[in-house]
């Protein structure tokens, strides 16, 4: 046993520094990023910004969406060729990954949708835990398969694991244990690592390699997005940020609550509808009971069940995350996203803002 007691930190630990800048406005900051990745060779333009592979976030109608925006998402696991097929000619294949497991049965299914759907360029190798020799196996029999398809593969929070994954093929590797709004790994195993400083660390082994990573979880507010770029993501993942649109399918349900105001006209208290949106994790007894009929004996559910306020269209609130990275960028001094990084300085904090009148 040993203890690391060098500090780690979360987004709610620092604040960016404000810096001297030239720029006039915010449409005057360039968020499109243009990569190239390491073994597929193929190169990216975008916003560098993912839909979580989340049932409720990552489907077909949100990839159609967030493409308007130049935006990425990647698939839910459970999608079928078949199922991708039914939405040819309104997706964007560019900005989109399928998604998949490390059974015999997911390496079977990429080949159905890959064949179907030549198209697509990038596989999502997906699991919870990054660290088995098993899963660096699978991310290299899928490389040798399909050597020019970029490969995100994660997760994992560690230098070491971000270069072996790189190294077994992978272009972007996928960082977060723990810090999602629906992951429960944290309370159930005890394993987990600071988001912020796992970018930072992690980031900065992908680099020297010249590969790239994801932030995948944490990001509550577009503050974070912004933070977790300034921190050295290639990428930005988010699950519960879009979570709740009428892109991601789930049933709408509607309640009313009480408002604690007294109507005097109908002469009782009166109440204000409430609508939500049911959102769990992909570990969630929710989501394994839904793709495979139950929890196995073996395993604990590692994710909560929640129910999300409804938030109406997504255009909405991607506006809102873009408006929000183009402010930071004035803040900083940072005329294109890809300067971000090089403009930040982050100030540790203890208190991230007044809330004084928040849930009041």
């Amino acid at each position: 046993m040993r203890i690391e007691a060098d500090l780690k930190l979360d987004f709610a630990d620092v604040l960016f520094r404000p810096k001297r800048s030239t720029l006039k406005s915010r449409r005057d900051v360039h968020l499109t990023r243009t990569y190239h990745f390491k073994h597929s060779k193929k190169t990216y333009e975008g916003i560098p910004i993912m839909a979580a592979n989340m049932d409720g976030v990552g489907t077909l109608e949100m990839a159609e969406a967030l493409s308007e925006h130049s935006v990425f998402t990647c698939l839910v696991k459970s999608y079928k060729a078949a199922d991708i097929a039914a939405y040819e000619g309104k997706i964007d294949a560019r900005h989109m990954a399928i998604s998949t497991g490390t059974h015999d049965r997911d390496f079977a299914n990429i080949e159905e949708i890959l064949t179907a759907n030549p198209t697509f360029q990038t596989i999502c190798i997906d699991v919870a835990n990054g660290y088995s020799e098993h899963f660096g196996d699978f991310v290299a029999r899928v490389r040798t398969r399909y050597p020019s398809h970029t490969i995100i593969a994660g997760n994992v929070v560690t230098a070491d694991m971000t270069q072996e994954l790189i190294l077994r093929g992978a272009d972007i590797v996928k960082v977060g244990i723990g810090p999602g709004s629906v992951c429960t790994t944290r309370l159930q195993t005890g394993v987990g690592y600071p988001q912020l400083s796992a970018i930072i660390e992690c980031a900065d082994a992908a680099h020297g390699l010249g590969a790239h990573i994801i932030s995948d979880g944490g990001c509550t507010c577009p503050g974070d997005v912004a933070k977790a770029f300034g921190a050295g993501a290639d990428f930005v993942m988010l699950g519960g940020m879009f979570a709740g649109h009428d892109q991601g399918g789930g049933t709408v349900k509607s309640s009313h609550v009480f408002d604690g105001r007294w109507d005097a006209g109908a002469n009782a208290w009166s109440t204000t509808e409430k609508k939500t949106v049911e959102f769990y994790g992909m570990s969630s007894d929710t989501a394994m009971e839904k793709h495979f009929g139950e929890v196995a004996e073996y395993r604990s559910s590692e994710g909560r069940t929640v129910e999300v306020d409804y938030r109406g269209d997504v255009h909405a609130t991607m506006k809102d995350i873009l408006g929000g990275i183009r402010s930071t960028c004035t803040y900083v001094g940072a005329p294109t996203l890809k300067d971000l990084s090089k403009c930040t300085t982050f100030i540790r904090t203890a208190r991230q803002y007044n809330d004084v009148f928040v849930n009041r």
